[in-house]
């Protein structure tokens, strides 16, 4: 960051860049892993034919496990939530 800060793009344009990608690249893949790690555990032979929306929402609570939901907010959004009306043929 401080090379960054130091280097003037007017003169030394392509070694700015090369700064800037560098500041912006991940220090570290762990979360990254984290989430491919626990999409593992939740994808296994017999969930292969959920959708997509509910993998994704499974994958966000294993991940997040940590912080804790309250079960009267899920209810209030719920409850706000407009009905979807059954499909008839």
């Amino acid at each position: 960051m401080e090379a960054l800060s130091v280097c003037n793009p007017e003169i030394y344009p392509n070694i700015f860049k090369l700064l800037t990608i560098f500041v912006t690249l991940p220090v570290s893949t762990a979360q990254n892993e984290r989430s491919f790690s626990s999409l593992k555990k939740i994808k296994t032979y017999l969930r292969n034919t959920m959708g997509q929306k509910r993998l994704n929402g499974l994958t966000m609570l294993s991940i997040n496990r940590k912080d804790r939901i309250e079960s009267k907010q899920v209810l209030d959004k719920l409850a706000v939530k407009k009905r979807r009306l059954p499909l008839i043929l």
